[in-house]
């Protein structure tokens, strides 16, 4: 087997449950402002669980957001902000590993809902901004939780217009996970993206049921795939300018449950494996237990 890929967990969920202050609408930048330690504690104790790919704390800073729910700062002020914290939390971990940054290219007005997605020539401008704020910071890219494609195309083109390495990862409808969540088919997305020639793709923030599935299509794709479910009920309950508190976690979902999960998609040919919401450092830990175990060797590339 080639060297598997090991991304950190959700950082936003794991903050839910360490700080005290009432969920934000910029809930992760939030806190970042405001006990920027929580972060720093999170990246380490991921990179201790055994993570090789620590995620940048970006996914809600983008124009809107911070125009939105923050006027006050930059993208800029913000995005550095998220490497300062991520390199402390890197600097303290005792685990010994080398470790890489990957910077999140979050849907940029909204999770989950298409309809209020900007158009293609706004994304990539916001996309491409996104980009060469953070390129010379980081070892790559994650535009994740890609709802439609149209952000999805428009930040696949921004990524590789910078010539850096990227992935794209889509977020899949949960009662068919043939469709993104915009009802376009995950076959039409991968053929939109492909011409941009991303270094992976995705399926990440749907049910490890649902990630499994939409696998099926991806792999078919002939490039790099990974995965990284969340462990949601549901997100239906989630609306633009609505927080996190909103939703419920699944309690069949610890780290022996997911790693079942995991399992499977290894078996399947996946190469990059993770977590996303509600899936935190005692679940990244169990995974690689286990690859150590199987003496699958990790890499700190997102692309070896």
């Amino acid at each position: 087997m080639s060297k598997i890929t090991l991304l950190d967990g959700g950082l936003g969920q794991e903050l839910i449950k360490r700080s005290s202050a009432p969920p934000h609408p910029l809930w992760s930048t939030k806190v970042m402002l405001d006990e920027p330690h929580l972060v720093a504690d999170i990246h380490r104790d991921f990179c201790d669980a055994g993570a090789r790919v620590i995620c940048l704390n970006t996914y809600a800073i983008s124009r809107h957001r911070l125009k939105t729910y923050a006027p006050e700062y930059s993208v800029k002020e913000m995005l550095d902000a998220a490497v300062s914290t991520a390199r402390q939390g890197i600097g303290s971990a005792s685990s010994g590993d080398s470790v890489s940054i990957v910077a999140s290219l979050p849907p940029l007005n909204a999770s989950y809902d298409h309809t209020v997605a900007p158009d293609f020539d706004s994304a990539y401008e916001q996309y491409s901004e996104l980009v060469t704020l953070q390129k010379d910071a980081v070892d790559g890219f994650l535009l994740e939780t890609m709802s439609n494609i149209t952000e999805a195309t428009a930040g696949a083109k921004a990524i590789r217009d910078a010539g850096v390495v990227g992935a794209v990862a889509f977020t899949l409808n949960d009662k068919d996970p043939r469709e993104l969540r915009s009802g376009e088919t995950l076959e039409e997305a991968i053929a939109a993206v492909k011409p941009y020639t991303p270094d992976a793709i995705m399926v990440n923030c749907s049910t490890p049921e649902v990630v499994t599935e939409g696998l099926k299509i991806a792999l078919k794709s002939g490039v790099r795939c990974g995965a990284y479910a969340n462990g949601f009920t549901s997100v239906e309950a989630l609306v633009p300018g609505s927080t996190v508190d909103r939703l419920s976690s699944r309690v069949d979902l610890g780290p022996a449950e997911y790693l079942a999960f995991v399992k499977t998609w290894l078996e399947m040919g996946v190469q990059i494996i993770g977590g996303c919401c509600e899936i935190g450092p005692d679940h990244i830990r169990a995974i690689r237990t286990y690859l150590d175990e199987k003496a699958i060797e990790t890499t700190d590339a997102l692309i070896p």
